[in-house]
Order: C-alpha cells, then structure tokens, then sequence
C-alpha cells in the first residue's frame, strides 16, 4: 500500500536535521522526529525505510510516525519537529454549592470495598445524590486540582497524641540539651538507625545517552538487608555511619564504645540523644562487656530520649534523610558497595563540615504544640 504522506527532503533540510541529531542540544522529542524524517527520506539511495523498519530501528510507535509524516507534508519541517498538543477540551463547571458537596464527598471515607476515592467514584456518587444531571471524571479532576485536593494520595506520618504529659517531658528535655553552648569537652551527639536493602542487577543497566536517560531493568536480586548506625554532632558539622549486619543490643553497646574510647577519648561527659528503641538502653552494655568495662563506658555518657511519636527530634534523622537522598536511592548489590559509598558520602559532607541550625526552641513549643500540653489538674 503507498503512503500518503511522502517525505522529500531538501539538501539543505537534510543537513539542519542531521546537525540537529549530532549536536544533542535539542529535547528528546525534536531529535526524534528528526530521525524520523532521515530515515522516511525517498531522496535517499535506499529510497527511504517503511514506517515498520523505523518503529523498529527507533523504538517508536507506528501512530508517532504516520503523525509526523503528515505534519511535514501538510505544515512543514517546523510543524514536523514540534510537539504537538491537542486542543483542550471545554467542560462543564459545577457551580459554588455543587463544588461544595464535591469537596465534602471527596474529604469523607471511601465507600466499602474501596480504598480510595477515585475520579469516576466521585462522579457517580454526584449523580446518585441528585447533585448533578451527569458529570465527566474530568470535571471532577480539575476541581479537586483547584481546590487543591488529591483523594487518591496517602501520607504517612507519626502524630503525637493529644495532652501527653510524657511527649512533653521528653520534647523540652531534648530542646533544653540543644539549646547548651558548644564546648568540645561535652559533646552533644545525636544517634539514629535505618536499613537498606540489598539489591543486585541481573541485567547490567544501559548508560545515559544524549535523549535517553539511564535505563533499568525491571528485574533484580535481593542480596539480604544492611543496618545503618548515624552518628551526628550537629554544631561541630560531624556525622558518622556505621554499616552492620545487624542492629541488637550487643551492636548499639559496641557503638557507644566507639563514641566514648575512638570519637571522643578526651571528652568529659557524651551527651548522646536518640529514641526510645528496645536496644537504645544503658543496661545494653552490661550484656557486651564486663561490668567494669560497662560501668566505665556509661560513667562518660549522659542519655536524653526523645519522645514516643516524636522523631523529628532527632537531628540525626535529618543527616539519615540526606543519606537517603544524596546516597542510597538506587541498587547497592552488597555490603561491601554499600560501606564504600557510605563512606565517600560521609567524607564529602564532613569535608564541607555540614552543620544543622536548630531553631526550635521551648517557647516555640509551648505556642505551636500547645495542643501536646495536658490542662492543669487543680
């Protein structure tokens, strides 16, 4: 079957589109239509590839192709290259009380048997109610977008309760040991932990390539679980991280023997901050060492908790966030990779002495989680 659209290019065409897929300057989409263009070209001694053999070569949809044909013939090279958008559509708007019984639906538990709202849910539950004749999805979608509302999202996060006489105690402990003055001699020293999963390729990724970014593959190995020990000493710009195999009693005690005989030998007093985990107690160092050798280590450390539901708290989970983030968020095959990374991660940020401004103080506390604070008892 001929085609329709017959591609003819000029000699001078020809070389602006090859010179625009050499330069790798344009965006992914323009180098694209001009490849396809190269190879539809009839002025070629081939005589120009079928849209088949380019879907293939290109990895291109045969409907992308036809399009793009159809732009050069009808509108010419520029129109060709360009992204193409569709013309929006118009659609009815709800007024100010039908917007509002959508927003109120929206806001309330999913119906049984669902887990979530969804934007076909929404629009069938306006026509059940009679508050609408019909209704499309999109309609929906562009009003909870305006409103600023996203039924179909979850967030995670820890709450304190309410009026907890414990949660309070703990926060302005905690508070107070932030608000001390530097003094080399006693250390404040936060302390958290996190994991990381192991993972191995099993097919080797493909490099980055000008229009192509890093490409995985979705198949991969699970190689077991590493723990991560955070050390952080926000105002002397110091994190530490240690990688394990594991994360009991016996590991947390080794770990304030590092601060109290390798970190700080010349320290007065330790002043370690961290959560109130099963393992995080002092008793941990009488299971690992002597009682001598425990009694000596725990004469150097003070220990401050933070609260139940209470981690912000914690600076060393900030340093464990930008771990993650700089560090951790791709595949890591073995302890070993992991430890190598971690390392050159933690040189770097200490290297640039990367400190922590606390702000929060207890009178911030007192006026924003005033919700925390239990009523006096009289």
């Amino acid at each position: 079957m001929s085609k329709k659209y017959i591609i003819k290019l000029t000699p001078e065409e020809r070389r602006m589109l090859e010179q625009l897929t050499n330069t790798g300057k344009s965006p992914a989409y323009k180098v694209n239509h001009a490849r396809i263009l190269l190879k539809a070209d009839i002025g070629t001694e081939d005589g120009g590839w079928t849209d088949e053999t380019i879907s293939i070569a290109l990895d291109m949809s045969i409907s992308t192709i036809e399009r793009v044909r159809r732009l050069f013939v009808e509108q010419g090279i520029e129109a060709a290259l360009s992204r193409q958008t569709s013309q929006k559509r118009k659609y009815h708007k709800l007024d100010g009380e039908q917007e509002a019984h959508l927003i109120a639906i929206a806001c309330t538990q999913a119906p049984e048997g669902q887990a979530r709202w969804t934007l076909r849910l929404l629009a069938q539950r306006l026509v059940e109610l009679e508050i609408v004749d019909s209704i499309s999805h999109e309609t929906v979608r562009q009003t909870l977008k305006k409103n600023q509302l996203k039924p179909w999202l979850k967030q995670s996060w820890v709450i304190a309760p309410k009026a907890d006489a414990e949660f309070v105690y703990h926060m302005e402990d905690v508070i107070d040991v932030y608000t001390r003055p530097y003094d080399p001699l006693y250390p404040v020293v936060c302390f958290d932990e996190s994991n990381k999963q192991l993972v191995g390729e099993i097919i080797e990724p493909l490099p980055m390539e000008p229009g192509q970014p890093q490409r995985y593959d979705y198949q991969y190995e699970r190689h077991g679980v590493c723990n991560l020990f955070m050390f952080s000493e926000h105002e002397a710009g110091w994190r530490h991280v240690e990688v394990t195999n594991r994360r009991t009693k016996i590991d947390y005690a080794q770990q304030m023997k590092y601060l109290v005989d390798v970190r700080y030998p010349d320290a007065e007093i330790i002043t370690v901050i961290h959560d109130q985990l099963n393992t995080h107690v002092p008793s941990s160092l009488y299971q690992a060492f002597e009682p001598a050798e425990a009694k000596r280590l725990l004469g150097k450390l003070e220990f401050h908790y933070t609260p139940k539901h209470g981690s912000w708290l914690n600076m060393a989970e900030i340093e464990l966030s930008v771990l993650a983030t700089q560090c951790l968020q791709r595949r890591l095959p073995d302890k070993e990779s992991l430890q190598r990374e971690v390392a050159a991660w933690e040189e770097r940020r200490n290297h640039d002495s990367r400190t922590i401004d606390w702000q929060f103080t207890t009178a911030d506390a007192r006026i924003k989680l005033k919700r925390l604070y239990p009523s006096i008892q009289t």
